[in-house]
């Protein structure tokens, strides 16, 4: 597992929140202003949220994306992976090192430790919470 998210998997996230607070659907240009990001790269990072049932795109000149689900009803890390694929990669932390565990790298205890942490704290922040209010 990386210890870091995408650009993506951030906007996903960033993205899921600012349609909750949205009263009405956004275009992808809106979204992406309000992002920080261009409108070319919206359908990348929406396209796995729409996947997943979570987001709806309605095509065509008063179409936009929005919201299926409450985002309080999914956490963070169910959006990163989602975006970026199973945190679970496998490899060991240790680069280029097999790490099985019959032979274990030097920081297979300490990694495996905060690996769990980490998902734990992940999984367990709705992405609700992530809402900043003025």
């Amino acid at each position: 597992m990386r210890l870091d998210i995408t650009q993506r998997a951030d906007l996903a996230v960033r993205a899921l929140v600012v349609l909750d607070q949205s009263a009405a659907r956004l275009k992808s240009s809106d979204l992406a202003a309000a992002l920080g990001t261009t409108a070319g790269f919206v359908p990348q990072v929406m396209g796995p949220l729409v996947r997943h049932g979570w987001v709806r795109s309605v095509p065509g000149p008063t179409g936009g994306y929005e919201p299926l689900v409450e985002v309080d009803t999914l956490n963070v890390l169910e959006v990163v992976e989602a975006v970026d694929g199973p945190t679970n990669s496998g490899r060991c932390v240790v680069a280029d090192h097999p790490c099985e565990a019959t032979e274990p790298c030097a920081l297979h205890v300490a990694w495996g430790l905060a690996r769990r942490q980490l998902l734990s704290s992940l999984a367990a922040t709705p992405v609700g919470a992530l809402a900043v209010t003025a």
